[in-house]
């Protein structure tokens, strides 16, 4: 059965939010106050904000280039066969489809069954919807996808090259000296570890979800989304998913204990006790491709996922308590109403360095 507009608006009126945050606010009314005329949604219509990008660092072509080769490139590991796409692939919705990351040194293809001796201490973040986010990592310690980028090179878990040093390998290689000359134009040295970051940043920019079934369908195309979709849509709103995973991007700049835990979390970087074990709340977009979850990687399936977070909101007066079948339609929801796999990007067959481009293990079709 399809919610009607005024079931619509009683429960978004109704629906509680996340309440481990002083941010927290209810959720609004449908429409933002009639400017919505879509089809009905049980949460305020709010449109697809747009990506940040440094005035010091605007996107070309040519840095997203060199970018995207960089990313796939194990040149920038210790080993020669670590790259950034050995934990973000996107055959694994920009993560790796393991509990934790396997980094230098590790042994198998990306996926379920890669192994070795450094292994992090966290699930790998997703990076669709990296350009919205205004505080990276699980725990927010970085302040921008510049910062970010280069804290996989100084991890020794992760790819163990300091950045000067990545800088100084890429200086080698012809190919990667003409390609900063063109990203970075009227630099007497391009190839520098600020510049590479700013490479890095620029192709994650492009990793934008924004066309699943629910853009669809909030722009109009009542068709898009099948009735039991809708259904778990509604179903999310009321058992309090909203709260935290806010549409349109399906996730917030908030932190929450959720799940416990001997990872401090955000707590490490505030040094707060209220931030105990809080991490930052996940976007959902493409979640379906992005198993096992939770920061720990504890969770397999994106059912037991919702079921888990159902169990946990209804106890904290967060939302109602699920039924399995309601479980199962959320689940549906997210799987198929939220996955925009339209922007994967370009794994190129060949890099610069001449290394091996990481190999991805086999994935069952969905």
């Amino acid at each position: 059965m399809i919610r009607s507009r005024t079931a619509a608006l009683v429960l978004a009126a109704a629906v509680a939010a996340c309440g481990d945050s002083a941010e927290t606010e209810p959720l609004a009314a449908v429409g933002g106050g009639g400017a919505y005329a879509g089809p009905p949604i049980p949460w305020a219509y709010e449109p697809f904000p747009a990506s940040l990008e440094p005035a010091d660092n605007p996107s070309t072509p040519e840095k997203i280039e060199l970018g995207n080769l960089l990313f796939y490139d194990p040149v920038l590991s210790r080993d020669d066969a670590t790259a950034c796409a050995t934990c973000h692939s996107e055959i694994w919705g920009m993560s790796d489809g393991l509990p934790v990351s396997v980094g230098v040194d590790g042994e198998g293809p990306t996926g379920p069954g890669r192994d070795g001796p450094n292994k992090t201490t966290r699930n790998a973040q997703t990076l669709w919807n990296v350009p919205f986010r205004t505080e990276l990592f699980l725990d927010g310690r970085s302040p921008s996808l510049e910062h970010q980028a280069l804290e996989p090179l100084l991890a020794e878990r992760e790819l163990a090259l300091a950045p000067d040093a990545a800088a100084a390998k890429l200086a080698t290689f012809p190919a990667y000296v003409s390609l900063f000359q063109q990203a970075f134009p009227g630099e007497a040295q391009p190839v520098t570890a600020d510049n590479l970051a700013r490479a890095l940043s620029a192709f994650q920019r492009t990793l934008v979800s924004d066309r699943a079934p629910y853009d669809q369908y909030v722009a109009g195309d009542e068709g898009a989304m099948r009735p039991d979709w809708v259904e778990g849509m509604f179903l999310f709103a009321e058992g309090g998913c909203a709260g935290c995973h806010v549409p349109p991007l399906f996730e917030a700049n908030r932190y929450v204990s959720r799940i416990g835990g001997a990872d401090p979390g955000r707590a490490a970087v505030t040094n707060a006790p209220a931030d105990q074990g809080a991490f930052r709340v996940p976007t959902l977009r493409n979640a379906r491709d992005t198993e096992p979850y939770f920061h720990d990687g504890s969770v397999i399936s994106l059912e037991e996922a919702v079921q888990v977070e159902a169990e946990i909101s209804a106890a904290r007066g967060e939302g109602r308590t699920l039924a399995a079948e309601e479980v199962a339609l959320v689940a549906k929801f997210i799987n198929k109403g939220l996955t925009d796999r339209t922007r994967d990007p370009r794994r190129p067959k060949e890099v610069p360095s001449g290394l091996q481009v990481p190999v991805d293990g086999f994935r069952i079709p969905r």
